[in-house]
């Protein structure tokens, strides 16, 4: 595996969960290349922070991205997570 890459796990968690609305964290966990319970940390940034919103469908979740929300980073602020999903190919899918 590389020693670096240019997006954190918190933005791969946010492109598998923009690309897969009821993707299980098991699955998240396997693509980032995390622990499953890293995965639910970030998960749970993602909803405190407001990137994310969970609805429970059955027994499963469902979540929701808010791609309007600025990037963290001051570098990035001036940009939406809506255009890093672009950028990078990914279309967001709803519920």
């Amino acid at each position: 595996m590389e020693t670096w890459t240019f997006l954190t796990n918190h933005g791969h968690v946010l492109l598998c969960i923009a690309a897969d609305p009821e993707i299980r964290m098991k699955e998240v966990a396997d693509r980032v290349g995390i622990t499953e319970r890293s995965a639910q940390r970030i998960v749970a940034d993602l909803l405190t922070e407001g990137y994310l919103t969970l609805t429970k469908v059955g027994r499963r979740n469902a979540y929701e991205v808010h791609p309007e929300l600025p990037l963290r980073h001051p570098v990035e602020r001036e940009n939406q997570v809506g255009v890093l999903l672009k950028l990078l190919g990914k279309k967001q899918r709803t519920k």
